[in-house]
């Protein structure tokens, strides 16, 4: 007995330390700072004078009351880190802190306050009854949820089993699932897995507490599934999500305390939600499937959308993934079989394309790998082929679930898409698609045919063999066709230039009732098209005449699609393509774009914004043949836009451009002129070396041949001797010498009154050859050497010839004396002053010609200096 003594009272003195913890106790100033109150021991127990728990700290060393505190369910407490607790009193108005000496002590206390908390908001511990129970049986029943605690713990603390299911232990199996760690949530899942009793004996009490309206109770149970789920088990899920437990699952979640009104999601699954099965499913594991993968669905998306973590949701997720990835080829096989049978009815044709649209929609949650397989597998058991059938059809609802199946193929693959379009002959899927996009399915319809067009036909996707191929088709099967869809929808105008393509266009009133939606997503497609494919459709615009008909756009009276004219204008131009540029201007394209700006006037709009835009972009990108056409054939319409500063800097722009053409302009005259000269000169040039020597041989021989002769007449008209000018043997001698010996040379008379002519003569012959050996280089040195003597030889002989021409006419003189005299004293002083002035000059020249020789043996570089303007124009080798 006194053993037992002892040990009651050892028992007792540990809990008594254990209640009693050490603290420091603080309280927040104004200022800012923590002013410590002292240090005592705290413990949470029945303040005095109320029956309500609380927290009290009395002083170590007198006992004293330092704090006291009645706890609330009001969510005001924090622990920090692990030795501190801290809240705002409302009472006081103020912050306090409790800070521990043990960590062991700041635990025990904030869980006794968890739980004296969490018994305040369910207000009811055990038994069935309804309604509150009194404040004073909450720590009491906080004493006994942590003496049950430890029972089902072992001595290192880890959880050995789960209380019994029963009412009265729902608040502990909700706080060993909410509060415990990591490894304890893992140990409570294992268990609630191992436990088979679980989920049936919670389910019962679920059924009883609904029968008897027990909210409270039905709240709790919630909290506790919702736990449930959140421990993110795998091995849970299978049993919550079986056909057994599911429907009693869903029920629990539809006590949401947060939730006012009680949700019917139980209702709504067994009335609403009907399972239809396009083609009768054999394998039961599959349906199974099939309805496991809503459940799961509709409780991620309706029941528990805002609850549940990413950690659950990547498992739920998971689930559905693995469930859908069930391989039946079978059944797709059956399926297409059944699609493209004809004594199929519409309304079963119609259920069919919608579970092939849900079907291939769900193949979105699949793995990457499985998601490309499926859709190939789809394409080679002809689902284009059901598409093709599909957007045939007049039901828009079957119509906008084919257009969404493209959508999903080209966003998976769309080389399926365009290789099956390559391959198909007369009227294919591309031509539905451009179809349609005309068609008045819906405005949502209108972008889906846009989008899938603009995929198809993206030149940054495609690849293969296939890449020209699908672009080929477009250009000549459906582009004139949406131009002509345009054209035939816009208002027309007396005076407008007409092409062969367009004499169809204009007599379609069906095509005029299309909708301006439709325009704009037209013209959208073919900014499109300029963008990727600007050499393709350069050349349709060019010979089709395509750009005009798309401005006409600018005759709707809808802004929108004005402003969608002048965007296709911009992006045209801004290709930069000269072969468009020309294009532009020579058929003035830009017209209407200017008459649509003029006749909006100064509202400020995306209109106005657009076209000066436009403006600027030409500018900036010193486009000058737009600047020069657009400021010389609408100056006149944009005066009254000069207080734009666009406008401002586009004229000032045109103005450079004129200014600069001025200045090379009036540089490049005299350049011209000057290489004119320098051309002529060269040509003559040219073609003089061009000849021979020979050539240039026998025409100065006819050329002075032909002189002498006219010199002989004319000095036998004036009385002159013609036997001296008759015997001039031919100039083409000159230069042809057999040997160099200088004595057996017989040089020709030369004329008394032309030896400096003559001498000038030689002189510019030598100059030319002179240019020709400089060019030749080293291979004509030898020839220069060779024609240099030659011409020296050339003006000793001369020098040679005149003095023997002066000594003759002296002797001539004499033996003529005595006629002379017969002839009278005054004829012979005339011709004796005459003959004697006569020999004087011929002295003097040759003395002159004497030393020219000497200096050009010496130096003949030194003759080749030749002033071409004194030479006359009967000399043989006129430079002209």
């Amino acid at each position: 007995m006194g053993e037992q003594r002892e040990a009651s009272a050892s028992a007792a003195a540990v809990a008594h330390s254990s209640n009693m913890q050490r603290v420091k106790v603080y309280r927040l100033r104004d200022g800012g700072k923590w002013d410590d109150q002292g240090t005592g021991h705290v413990a949470v127990d029945y303040i005095e004078g109320s029956k309500e728990p609380g927290l009290t700290v009395l002083d170590e060393e007198d006992n004293e009351t330092l704090l006291v505190h009645n706890i609330t369910s009001e969510d005001i407490y924090r622990k920090q880190e692990e030795t501190i607790i801290s809240w705002r009193d409302p009472e006081a108005a103020t912050e306090l802190a409790l800070s521990f000496q043990e960590a062991a002590g700041c635990s025990y206390i904030w869980d006794n306050i968890c739980d004296i908390q969490r018994n305040l908001q369910f207000s009811n511990l055990g038994g069935l009854e309804v309604g509150p129970r009194p404040a004073s049986e909450h720590l009491e029943a906080s004493r006994v949820l942590h003496s049950h605690d430890e029972s089902f713990r072992s001595v290192n603390g880890e959880l050995r089993e789960l209380p019994p299911v029963d009412l009265s232990n729902l608040p502990l199996i909700l706080k060993t699932i909410l509060e415990g760690g990591i490894t304890d949530q893992m140990r409570v899942a294992e268990l609630i897995t191992q436990d088979r009793d679980f989920f049936p004996k919670l389910l019962d009490i679920f059924r009883m507490c609904e029968d008897l309206e027990n909210l409270d109770d039905l709240h709790m149970i919630f909290k506790l599934v919702r736990g449930i789920i959140l421990l993110n088990s795998p091995s849970i899920f299978d049993k919550i999500f079986s056909d057994e437990f599911i429907l009693d699952i869903i029920g629990a979640l539809e006590y949401d305390p947060e939730v006012a009104k009680v949700q019917k999601h139980r209702i709504f699954l067994k009335d609403h939600v009907v399972f239809k099965e396009a083609i009768p499913i054999k394998n039961i594991s599959v349906v199974s499937r099939i309805h496991q993968t809503y459940r799961i669905g509709y409780l991620k998306d309706v029941i528990l959308p805002r609850i549940l973590d990413d950690a659950t949701l990547a498992s739920l997720n998971t689930m559905i993934h693995t469930n859908n990835a069930a391989d039946d080829a079978c059944f797709i096989q059956d399926l297409f079989s059944r699609m493209r049978s004809p004594n199929i009815s519409m309304e079963s044709k119609r259920e069919l394309v919608l579970f092939l649209h849900e079907f291939c929609t769900l193949s979105k949650s699949l793995p990457l790998v499985q998601q490309l397989r499926l859709f190939r597998d789809l394409s080679g058991e002809g689902v284009f082929e059901i598409v093709s059938d599909v957007l045939q059809s007049q039901d828009r609802k079957i119509v906008s679930a084919g257009t969404d199946i493209v959508i999903l193929f080209l966003n998976q693959d769309p080389n399926l898409l365009r290789s099956y379009i390559v391959q198909q002959e007369g009227n294919s899927l591309l031509g539905l698609l451009v179809k349609g996009m005309v068609t008045d399915f819906g405005e949502q319809m209108h972008c889906q045919f846009l989008e899938i067009l603009r995929i198809l036909m993206d030149s940054f996707t495609m690849s293969g063999a296939h890449r020209d191929v699908i672009i080929e088709i477009f250009y000549e099967r459906h582009l004139d066709y949406l131009v002509d869809v345009i054209a035939s929808s816009c208002p027309s105008r007396s005076a407008t230039r007409t092409s062969p393509n367009s004499a169809l266009v204009g007599g379609n009133t069906e095509v005029h009732r299309i909708k301006p939606e439709i325009l704009l997503n037209v013209c959208e497609l073919l900014c499109f098209c300029v963008v990727h494919h600007p050499y393709r459709i350069k050349c349709n615009f060019l010979m089709n005449n395509a750009i005009e008909k798309i401005l006409t756009m600018t005759r709707r009276s809808e802004k929108f699609l004005v402003v969608a004219a002048v965007r296709f204008m911009r992006t045209i131009i801004s290709r930069n393509d000269e072969h468009l540029i020309r294009h532009v201007v020579k058929f003035n394209l830009l017209k209407p774009i200017i008459d649509a700006f003029v006749e909006n006037g100064d509202r400020y709009n995306m209109l106005q914004s657009g076209v000066l835009e436009l403006l600027e972009h030409i500018r900036k990108e010193n486009l000058k043949p737009l600047v020069i056409y657009v400021t010389e054939s609408f100056s006149d319409q944009l005066m009254k836009f000069e207080h734009f500063g666009s406008i401002q800097a586009f004229k000032l722009k045109y103005q450079q451009y004129l200014e600069s053409a001025d200045m090379k302009l009036s540089a490049s005259v005299p350049d011209m002129r000057k290489k004119a000269e320098g051309r002529g000169l060269e040509k003559e040039e040219e073609d003089y070396f061009n000849e021979s020597d020979e050539e240039d041989s026998v025409r100065r021989t006819k050329h002075a041949h032909s002189e002498h002769n006219e010199e002989s007449k004319d000095d036998v008209a004036n009385g002159s001797e013609t036997g001296d000018i008759s015997s001039r043997p031919k100039s083409g001698g000159l230069v042809d010498y057999a040997d160099d010996d200088d004595e057996d040379f017989n040089p020709p008379p030369k004329e008394p009154d032309r030896p400096v002519d003559d001498d000038e003569l030689l002189t510019i012959s030598t100059v030319k050859r002179k240019l020709v050996n400089t060019g030749d280089g080293k291979h004509a040195d030898g020839e220069v050497r060779k024609r240099q003597k030659i011409e020296t030889r050339i003006t000793c002989a001369k020098i040679s010839g005149l003095t023997n021409l002066a000594s003759k006419h002296k002797d001539s003189l004499a033996s003529s004396s005595p006629s002379c005299e017969a002839n009278g004293v005054l004829g012979e002083h005339a011709t004796h002053s005459d003959e004697h002035q006569h020999s004087t000059d011929t002295a003097e020249t040759s003395r002159q010609v004497g030393g020219d020789c000497i200096k050009a043996m010496g130096s003949l570089s030194s003759e080749k200096a030749v002033n071409t303007a004194k030479i006359n124009d009967s000399e043989p080798y006129l430079v002209r």
